[in-house]
């Protein structure tokens, strides 16, 4: 069997929500033994609630969002707030490779567990702190959940209709954010298998957003423009709009980015008219004229289903593709071929279905593996296997309620 890229590496996992744990979920997926450490006095946020419609539930392990985001990983609960629950996370440090936390600045620090500490404990750790603009700067006391990484980042300014508000893009940004620190854990990783050497990873979530907009600060810069929202409109291409099909709420969007693609389109739709057409010539003239593009377009899309415009045009070489709803997501032949969906069995919840890991890695490949982790399901394997303490120490510590 094919060896996971991540074997050997653990990680104590201190994050929560969305943004850390999405990161610690795609080590584990590339076979990180991730050790999660909640407590009852402060569990996930994520086992509170669903974040799903109509899913109501009541215990800590019914929730399917918890589920979706903690899949392979193992998890204990330590109350950090007593100095005997510290001293227990300190051990997990000192037996890990990595250390997940996205509390706000200063936290860890004040329960002992701050990366200071942790290079004593393990001198090679990997740290990785996660907050909304990062620990240093006059911005460091800011707290922050995804859209307000969005706003301040930069994104949700250009990001939204010409005559509407920005776009707070909500979670979208928490996963965007775990996507960049997945990606320095990485980083760190080779950078410590070549010298030895650990690393402090601050990363500012802010940042991870403003860091996929550098075409709108560089125009700020060099010409002094301030972008803003321009719908599903391109700066250069055109037609590159979301067109209405036969429906109710359909949509395909369709981006053509140069003149044999729209010679492409013009004969796919029967259009060749269109190809001489003064106002459509070339590509600033159609950029020139797209509101009136828009709306030709918009008439024979109108008359098709998304499906059918898409193998139209697909099948000429045009960019075309619907806005899929979450049905038509999970039904899509090319996401099914992709195993885009696998089933995992929950002991509470049952059959869940969960997305599996986002790429695809011939010789080590990245896996669901098991459910995410009832709450304090792995006492005996933390703290008695890697730990070594007896049953009876652990018992006596659940029963002074630090492992609570």
């Amino acid at each position: 069997m094919a060896k996971s890229v991540l074997e050997g590496i653990r990680v104590a996992d201190f994050s929560q929500i969305w943004a850390g744990p999405y990161a610690t979920l795609l080590l584990a997926f590339m076979g990180a033994e991730v050790i999660k450490i909640e407590s009852e006095k402060r569990p996930d946020s994520s086992r509170l609630r669903s974040m799903t419609m109509n899913r109501r539930f009541e215990g800590r392990d019914e929730s399917p969002m918890y589920n979706d985001l903690n899949l392979n990983k193992l998890d204990v609960r330590i109350d950090l707030g007593q100095p005997k629950g510290a001293e227990l996370a300190r051990r997990i440090i000192a037996i890990s490779d990595v250390v997940v936390q996205n509390f706000r600045p200063g936290v860890m620090d004040r329960l002992g567990l701050g990366y200071d500490t942790a290079r004593k404990v393990r001198p090679d750790i990997i740290y990785l702190s996660s907050s909304s603009v990062g620990a240093t700067g006059p911005e460091q006391r800011y707290g922050g959940y995804a859209p307000c990484f969005a706003s301040l980042g930069g994104l949700s300014e250009v990001t939204g209709y010409r005559d509407g508000d920005p776009n707070p893009m909500t979670a979208r940004t928490d996963i965007i954010s775990g996507v960049a620190s997945a990606f320095a854990i990485l980083a760190a990783l080779i950078y410590r298998s070549q010298t030895g050497k650990g690393q402090h990873i601050d990363l500012s979530s802010t940042e991870s957003i403003s860091v996929l907009i550098g075409d709108v600060f560089m125009d700020y810069t060099m010409n002094r423009r301030n972008q803003t929202r321009n719908g599903n409109h391109d700066g250069i291409m055109a037609p590159h709009n979301c067109y209405r099909c036969q429906g109710e709420d359909n949509w395909i969007s369709i981006a053509i980015g140069t003149d044999e693609e729209w010679r492409s389109f013009c004969e796919a739709i029967d259009k060749p008219e269109w190809v001489e057409d003064e106002r459509f010539a070339g590509g600033y003239q159609r950029w020139n004229n797209q509101e009136e593009l828009d709306r030709l377009v918009a008439e024979w899309t109108s008359k098709r289903s998304d499906y059918e415009v898409m193998e139209i045009l697909q099948k000429a070489g045009v960019a075309a593709m619907p806005s899929f709803s979450a049905p038509q997501l999970y039904s899509d032949p090319h996401l099914k071929a992709r195993d885009f969906a696998i089933e995992v069995v929950h002991p509470i919840m049952g059959r869940q279905v969960v997305q599996s890991p986002p790429w695809k890695l011939s010789a080590t490949p990245a896996k669901v593996e098991r459910y995410s982790p009832l709450f304090g399901e792995h006492h005996q394997y933390v703290f008695g296997e890697l730990l070594g303490m007896s049953a009876e120490e652990i018992a006596a510590l659940e029963k002074e309620e630090v492992l609570y």
